[in-house]
């Protein structure tokens, strides 16, 4: 085999393994960013039940504070 081909196949595989092992990088770092956005969509998820149930207690409270009142006036009618 002459000089040449050795360096072309040389060059040929230092590619291929080069391309292979940039795949590898990216799939990996694809995968992380996947997940951290799950984490994300949890953590958001949380917090919007967590205002969803403060509304809900404000609502509840604002009810029966509306109730009282409306009590209140037909008692003294």
């Amino acid at each position: 085999m002459s000089l040449q081909a050795k360096i072309t196949l040389g060059a040929a595989c230092i590619f291929s393994a080069s391309i292979i092992g940039y795949v590898h990088l990216k799939q990996q770092i694809d995968r992380e960013a996947m997940h951290e956005g799950v984490i994300r969509d949890i953590q958001t998820r949380q917090r919007k039940k967590a205002e969803n149930l403060y509304t809900l207690q404000q609502q509840i409270d604002l009810t029966k504070q509306l109730k009282k009142q409306n009590d209140e006036v037909l008692h003294d009618v």
